[in-house]
């Protein structure tokens, strides 16, 4: 199959998925989608390979077995959180509301309120699209930074959806820093996914799992050069099926140092947190994405 015809079957596979899946009970989506995943996950070794040693380097302490559950279980979550996203097609802001219980949120009003703005240092944990979507519904003018994707009809759909609550959404590059900037400085809030290794991107290395992971630095040094708040957030499925957003307050910035040391300072806390969020609920993380893949050039053995 070339690469034409796969985009235009994942296009129409989505299209199919959005108009169906929106009109079913989300009970019902939330108990079949997660079979369609554990069963996919079965038949993809690259993806299975990539959990399994992700697992091992985050918890060495425990056995196969225990291994095994926490990839089964993060099968079933990224299940369900494709059912939550084809019920976000239709759902309504007091649904989301429902949905969606928000703690610490005062930490944002506050943050906004100094007019500089604030940002969000947030991760693929939990249902993070409904994360965008909740804050949105509670007033929080919310600005992401996003991937462009390589189909751009499935990068309209997909961003149709982010936007739909009231977030803005800009598409990472050479201009993204300066549209981020301008969301701050008009006193408006800006959500970053950090727990990533995006080599093409500013980052540092700072520990994750009690290994170095290379890390974005944009949330920090925007933080820095706006003067603004920078506060981690997360989200996570409780086990009657609801969510909880949970936001911290914002992180303190080193009083020495060069504007460097405070970037790797800011990032290492932020991180920290994203760690803390994911031995919490180790199933809800994207363990499939290459976390460790970039290593330090002084790193033993490289």
């Amino acid at each position: 199959m070339d690469r034409r015809t796969r985009d235009n079957l994942a296009y129409h596979v989505l299209r199919v998925i959005l108009a169906v899946g929106s009109r079913l009970p989300l009970g019902l989506t939330r108990r079949l989608v997660p079979l369609a995943t554990r069963f996919a996950l079965r038949f993809m070794k690259r993806e299975r390979g990539r959990i399994e040693e992700n697992l091992e380097i985050a918890f060495p302490e425990l056995d196969q077995r225990e291994r095994d559950r926490i990839m089964r279980g993060c099968a079933d979550h990224l299940g369900r959180v494709l059912a939550e996203i084809t019920w976000l097609w239709r759902a309504r802001p007091e649904d989301v509301e429902r949905m969606c219980e928000v703690d610490g949120i005062e930490h944002i009003h506050k943050a906004l309120a100094g007019g500089r703005g604030g940002i969000l240092a947030t991760g693929h944990l939990g249902n993070w699209e409904l994360l965008n979507a909740r804050l949105a519904v509670a007033g929080v003018p919310i600005t992401v930074a996003v991937r462009e994707l390589d189909d751009s009809r499935v990068d309209e759909v997909v961003n149709t959806l982010r936007t739909r609550f009231g977030s803005e959404v800009i598409l990472r590059g050479q201009s993204a820093g300066r549209q981020l900037l301008k969301a701050l400085s008009v006193g408006g809030g800006v959500g970053l996914l950090i727990d990533q290794d995006i080599p093409s991107i500013p980052g540092v290395f700072v520990p994750f799992f009690n290994k170095l992971a290379w890390t974005p630095s944009g949330a920090a040094t925007l933080a820095l050069r706006s003067r603004c708040p920078i506060m981690p957030g997360y989200i996570h499925r409780k086990p009657d099926g609801t969510h909880k957003i949970k936001i911290y307050p914002p992180i303190e910035v080193p009083a020495e140092g060069s504007l460097r040391d405070k970037v790797y300072e800011m990032t290492a806390a932020a991180t920290a947190a994203a760690e803390w969020q994911v031995r919490a609920w180790p199933e809800q993380w994207v363990w499939m994405h290459r976390r460790w893949r970039t290593r330090p050039d002084d790193e033993p053995g490289e």
